[in-house]
């Protein structure tokens, strides 16, 4: 299955996208892809559910706004350096064990959602990367349970401000979290739909131009690895989301660097799980309500 959620900011329900594009209203069946639906074996019931009551399930228009496929996670636990021809354009060592961070749940937003400049951003940085989606909760698991845990896959942008990262004192995760930095979707696939994480292509254009193309075959630790690694250190919960790196190109590793403008277009996707595109606008007081659905401060 593919879940999608659509409607306006802070007012998704929940739906199915369909193998010939349509796009279906489930909300009678359940309230939202949150991990109450996850932790209750919703997948399953819903699977069912769709064999006797999707032909008469109200249908979406594409015109509808799409937001983020999940509702808003306990965590998103990010995975850094852990693509081999990143590491190598850094001239960075190969990690011996995964370098983890977080982003902050407030910057979910919608696949197609524009990205916001935050204020006083000079280095925004772009990073296409596979995200799992927990469907269990999970603690001290072994690799070869791994996968047992987990819901599905989608696309994520993992956008950075370089400066407030890397330039500004303390952890990563200042870099990480602005409001609309975790576009995430359009759908998640369940794992049924990709068995197989290990070989899908993912790129990322800037106004038209390719500034990443690679594969997850590049990656250092696999989706199984990564699970069982960070569930040593915290519990993860259904819904929440392990993003789990990027490829070669971000624009921190151009020379010279090159970061978004306001008026650029980012377009990104990997191999079964869609595309997404987000328009690049600068930070105004009124400009979080509009996206986020949240009130501006």
């Amino acid at each position: 299955m593919k879940l999608i959620r659509f409607g306006e900011p802070g007012k998704e329900i929940p739906g199915i996208l369909m193998e010939d594009g349509t796009r279906l209203d489930v909300s009678a069946f359940v309230e939202d892809y949150d991990e109450a639906f996850f932790a209750d074996g919703g997948l399953a019931e819903l699977k069912r559910w769709l064999q006797g009551n999707a032909a008469a399930a109200p249908r979406i228009e594409h015109t509808v706004r799409l937001g983020s496929p999940i509702a808003r996670p306990s965590k998103i636990v990010c995975i850094g350096l852990n693509f081999r021809d990143h590491a190598r354009e850094s001239k960075m060592e190969i990690p011996v064990e995964p370098v983890i961070f977080f982003k902050a749940s407030t910057s979910l937003v919608g696949p197609n959602d524009d990205l916001i400049i935050p204020k006083n951003a000079r280095k925004v940085d772009w990073e296409v990367e596979l995200a799992v989606v927990m469907g269990k909760r999970c603690v001290y698991i072994e690799p070869e349970r791994a996968l047992d845990y987990v819901a599905g896959y989608a696309l994520h942008n993992d956008y950075s401000e370089r400066e407030f990262q890397l330039e500004r004192a303390g952890q990563w995760v200042k870099g990480k979290s602005a409001d609309t930095f975790a576009p995430l979707g359009p759908f998640v696939a369940t794992t049924d739909e990709i068995p197989d994480t290990g070989h899908l292509g993912m790129w990322l254009k800037v106004n038209g131009a390719f500034r990443q193309r690679s594969s997850t075959s590049e990656m250092i630790f696999d989706v199984p690895a990564l699970v069982s690694y960070v569930s040593q250190f915290m519990t993860l919960l259904p819904g929440d989301v392990i993003s789990t790196g990027t490829p070669a190109g971000v624009g921190l590793g151009m020379k010279p660097p090159q970061y978004l403008k306001a008026g650029d277009v980012v377009e990104l996707g990997i191999d079964q799980l869609g595309e997404s595109r987000q328009k690049v606008v600068a930070w105004q007081p009124a400009t979080a309500e509009t996206v986020s659905g949240r009130p501006a401060k």
